[in-house]
């Protein structure tokens, strides 16, 4: 079974599973064949197969859920030395802005904690302990707003493309128009 975008079952959705393989060791311990077993609890053959070959080697505890793939992998003591490093700012390992992008995050943990996160990984790190997307709310001090529309007055003109044509064209971008 494919999951939604963003990962695996919650843990209701984990617990519900676990009673249908929970179900399949009863029939199991019953003496029932897999057909049987895979058609009353409406799965299919080879989850059985796989259920009873676990089932086997490692008795009931085989069968049962192993927990969120997606437990954190940082501790609270990492995660409390992430944050004071995200406090000191991106200067101070070596970026050359005082921007944290989250691509930067994730090389920063990889760097500490010598643990690999995806970026949206580090987000859901991130906001799971209260870190929020930021946005500068002022404009930088060295902007200088003259020059900015000097440059969209005389400059822009010049290094932009030329505009598309009125008349309609082609409707085959590689041929010219043909009648």
């Amino acid at each position: 079974m494919r999951y939604a975008q963003g990962g695996g079952l919650t843990d209701a959705g984990r617990a519900a599973r676990e009673r249908v393989r929970l179900q399949a060791v009863e029939r199991f311990e019953g003496g029932q064949r897999n057909r049987e077993i895979a058609a009353a609890l409406r799965v299919s053959e080879r989850s059985v197969e796989r259920w009873r070959r676990q089932w086997r080697e490692r008795g009931e505890a085989g069968v049962l859920s192993k927990g969120s793939p997606g437990r954190p992998r940082l501790s609270d003591a990492q995660i409390a030395r992430l944050e004071r490093e995200l406090e000191r700012g991106p200067l101070v390992h070596g970026w050359g802005d005082q921007r944290w992008t989250l691509a930067r995050i994730t090389t920063l943990i990889g760097r500490l904690f010598h643990v690999s996160y995806t970026v949206e990984g580090t987000w859901l790190l991130l906001k799971r302990h209260g870190w929020s997307w930021q946005q500068p709310a002022r404009r930088a001090i060295e902007r200088d707003d003259a020059a900015v529309e000097v440059w969209k007055k005389e400059t822009w003109p010049r290094v932009r493309g030329p505009r598309r044509r009125v008349t309609a064209g082609s409707s085959s971008r590689t041929k010219p128009v043909s009648r």
